[in-house]
C-alpha cells in the first residue's frame, strides 16, 4: 500500500480505495478471509481506528461483510437477474450457482392487503410462506409470499428443495405475468441479522403480484434482496 501521509485525502479514504481496487482487480477473491484491523494496522503502521473506518467504508460499499464470530469476507459476487417472471432459485441454477432455501414459515394467516392484492376477501385464510434463500452457502434474500388456498398442498419440504414458481406449474399455473415495485432502504434489525449485513448496508426490496394469463392473480410477493450480492438488469426498447 502507497499510502501518502502528507495529502490532504485522509488515511482511511486513501486505504479503502486501494483495497477496493485490490478487490476489483481479483487479488482477493469472493469468500475470502479478510485481514483483520490489528494485524492490518501494525503491518502498514496505521492506527486501529483508520484501517476500522476504512474496513466500515469498504462494508458499506458491499465489497466486505462481517459474519459474526467468524471475521470479515470478501462479498461474494453478485447474482445479476433479468426482469422477468422466472424464480430466484431457477436463475441461480443456471448461472452456475448452488441455491438452498431455509423456510423460516409456512402458515395460514390472514394479511388483508395480499388478499386484496389476490382479489380475495379480506378475511381469507391464506398459504402464507416466508423463506431464507441462500447461493453458494450464503443468504441473499428473504421472501415472503401470500398464495391463494388452492395451494394449500404445497410442504415445508417442496419449498427446500424447489423454486415456488416450478410448484406452480405443478399446480396447473402456466406462463404468467407479474407487476412488480422494486425500491432501496435501510434493513431492519431482523433483515440485517438473516442476511447477515451490516444495518448501514441498503437492501433491495420487491413487491410483486403475478397473474395467470386469464387475469386471476396467483401470488402476492415481498422480498428483500442484498445490494452487494443482487442486481437487476433492464432491456429498453425503442418502438
Amino acid at each position: 500500500m502507497a499510502l501518502d501521509r502528507a495529502s490532504p485525502i485522509p488515511l482511511y479514504f486513501q486505504l479503502a480505495e486501494q483495497l477496493a481496487a485490490a478487490i476489483a482487480g481479483g487479488q482477493a477473491q469472493p469468500g475470502d478471509p479478510f485481514e483483520n484491523e490489528v494485524a492490518m494496522s501494525e503491518r502498514l503502521g496505521l492506527s486501529r481506528p483508520t484501517v476500522r473506518r476504512a474496513i466500515h467504508h469498504l462494508v458499506d460499499q458491499g465489497l466486505l461483510v462481517r459474519r459474526q464470530g467468524r471475521g470479515t469476507f470478501v462479498t461474494s459476487r453478485r447474482v445479476h437477474r433479468r426482469v422477468s417472471k422466472g424464480s430466484l432459485y431457477e436463475d441461480l441454477s443456471i448461472q452456475g450457482r448452488s441455491p438452498s432455501t431455509k423456510v423460516l414459515t409456512r402458515a395460514n394467516e390472514r394479511y388483508p392487503k395480499a388478499a386484496a392484492a389476490l382479489d380475495l376477501d379480506p378475511d381469507a385464510e391464506l398459504l402464507a410462506l416466508r423463506r431464507l434463500r441462500f447461493a453458494d452457502g450464503e443468504p441473499l434474500a428473504i421472501m415472503q409470499n401470500w398464495l391463494p388456498p388452492r395451494f394449500n398442498s404445497i410442504t415445508r419440504e417442496q419449498l427446500e428443495q424447489r423454486g415456488l414458481y416450478s410448484m406452480l406449474r405443478d399446480h396447473g399455473v402456466g406462463s404468467v405475468v407479474a407487476h412488480q415495485s422494486i425500491s432501496a432502504r435501510l434493513p431492519t434489525a431482523e433483515e440485517s441479522e438473516l442476511l447477515e449485513i451490516s444495518g448501514r448496508l441498503p437492501v433491495i426490496a420487491l413487491s410483486r403480484t403475478a397473474f395467470e394469463p386469464g387475469g386471476a392473480p396467483v401470488e402476492h410477493a415481498e422480498h428483500v434482496y442484498r445490494s452487494d450480492g443482487y442486481a437487476i438488469d433492464l432491456v429498453l426498447e425503442e418502438n
